[in-house]
């Protein structure tokens, strides 16, 4: 085989990965390999022991925090260091309790059902949930009428993983029947850091300390914007470089994907203008502010707002949304005249 054909299948093998492929090649598979949430770590290390010691299936797992910290890595991990089965699912796929009762019947003892987003499973079958969680049973009813009647089926003895992020439109009797409930805490660069070193170490990607700290620093404490940011710096690096990934390649990097000193993106800063230059820092309520970004109202408030709040650029307030006095500097625009001084405390 000629050189040129090694070339070409070398190209060919790494456009036949793409990102899903990436991302699921980067999780850790096992408590010792996930780094950060040390608190959750720690806690849910003793349930697993514990349920192993016994060789009984774990208790129901609930795990809430925003998206990309980890979840659905930690729901892969409970399987794996339980050493059974996951079977993965999510709430809006449960619309009726019928749904919930064929994979609950076809579970196999001991094994890990994952539930994503389990806040948006129907109510009917989320009534059904709390009998298979506590008494490993479902009533199934069959026929309409005078005539229905309902069936008890038995469950094999099974771990419920539920994940959420927002625990708040949990009812309170479904989050009562969880053993354990963690909540996932944003990440300190520090633990990106090491996130990132990781996973440029597996897909093979030469990076030096401060570009991965500069990364870290821009990735909002989400590993899995890390992760991403990641595989585009190793991109920029192969097309504009020598493949290494150092500190001038990451800054010029992340200008031409528009990720500032902060981490904001182009939704972030497209917002924070608005808000600044069109309607003089606010208060302005958030159909407005999106519609002036062309954006839909709970994009905005689900994706960008939680970071813009807790960088202390933006504040929700019952008149609608205001910039802070960080926001005016870090945008180096000039307040308007007459604004009143808690805005910009």
């Amino acid at each position: 085989m000629t050189s040129a054909q090694d070339d070409d299948r070398v190209v060919d093998a790494r456009a036949s990965v793409d990102d899903a492929d990436v991302e699921g090649a980067l999780r850790p598979t096992s408590l010792t390999e996930f780094i950060g949430q040390e608190r959750v770590r720690a806690q849910l290390g003793l349930v697993l022991a514990a349920a192993r010691q016994r060789g009984a299936a774990a208790d129901h797992v609930l795990l809430s925090g925003p998206p990309g910290l980890g979840k659905t890595t930690l729901a892969m991990i409970i399987a794996g260091e339980l050493a059974v089965p996951l079977r993965i699912t999510s709430g809006p796929a449960i619309q009726h309790a019928g749904d919930l009762a064929a994979v609950l019947t076809s579970l196999e003892p001991g094994e890990v059902l994952f539930l994503d987003e389990i806040h948006r499973m129907a109510r009917p079958a989320e009534e059904m949930l709390y009998m298979a969680m506590e008494d490993f049973r479902v009533d199934v009813v069959v026929g309409k009428g005078p005539g229905a009647t309902a069936i008890p089926l038995d469950l094999a003895p099974f771990t419920l993983v539920g994940a959420t992020t927002r625990a708040g439109l949990l009812p309170g009797p479904l989050r009562d029947r969880f053993g354990f409930t963690g909540h996932m805490d944003f990440y300190e660069p520090a633990d990106l850091e090491r996130i990132i070193i990781r996973s440029a170490g597996l897909l093979g990607v030469p990076i030096d300390q401060p570009a991965a700290a500069e990364v870290a620093g821009r990735s909002r404490g989400t590993p899995r914007i890390a992760n991403r940011l990641l595989r585009r710096m190793r991109d920029y690096a192969e097309v504009h470089g020598d493949g290494r990934v150092d500190l001038t390649v990451t800054r010029a990097a992340l200008e031409l994907y528009d990720v500032d000193e902060l981490g904001l993106d182009r939704l972030d800063k497209a917002v924070m203008k608005a808000l600044l230059t069109r309607f003089g820092g606010g208060p302005v309520g958030l159909t407005t502010l999106a519609v002036a970004v062309a954006e839909e109202p709970e994009t905005v408030e689900t994706v960008s707002e939680p970071f813009l709040v807790r960088q202390g650029l933006l504040a929700r307030t019952p008149r609608g949304r205001v910039a802070t006095g960080a926001a005016w500097a870090h945008f180096g625009v000039e307040p308007p005249a007459g604004a009143q001084p808690p805005i910009f405390g």
